[in-house]
């Protein structure tokens, strides 16, 4: 599977994000080689505690039954967070590609061990824009991770 494009469309989400005074980290959901539904994290933007760009992209793609969810793809900027894990889960996923792990470390042994196939690219992409964010950014992102600065 050819995975470039469709990091492209979550990093172009992820700077939306960003533009817009949030976090840049994102998710598109592929379905028979095309985007279902994308989203960005809007914690900042709508003032929520759990839009992070996952639960904003499977938001974006309306309900859908479990099954529905059987051959997505989901292409996340970043690791993703206990919760975003969850509902990943919980819809059957079975495929996450993954632009970056080395800023946040999230669930992908969780994943893997439900038996759903992790991909991570370690796209240089992913990375700068998390590395330049956390720069310029430090208190937002800990909120956003739920942890305390060092």
């Amino acid at each position: 599977m050819h995975h470039a494009s469709f990091m492209q469309a979550a990093l172009d989400q992820a700077r939306t994000g960003g533009a817009e005074g949030g976090v840049p980290i994102s998710c598109v959901l592929v379905k028979n080689g095309r985007v279902v539904g994308a989203g960005h994290n809007r914690r900042v933007q709508n003032d929520s505690a759990i839009l992070h760009g996952e639960m904003d992209a499977l938001e974006a793609t309306g309900r859908r039954p479990g099954a529905w969810y059987k051959d997505v793809i989901l292409y996340t900027t970043l690791s993703p967070c206990a919760m975003c894990t969850g509902a990943i889960l919980l819809y059957g996923v079975p495929h996450v590609v993954i632009g970056e792990n080395a800023s946040f470390m999230g669930e992908e042994a969780h994943l893997k061990s439900r038996g759903v196939t992790v991909e991570v690219l370690n796209d240089p992409e992913c990375k700068a824009l998390m590395a330049c964010f956390i720069r310029d950014n430090a208190a937002l992102w800990y909120e956003d991770i739920g942890a305390e600065p060092c």
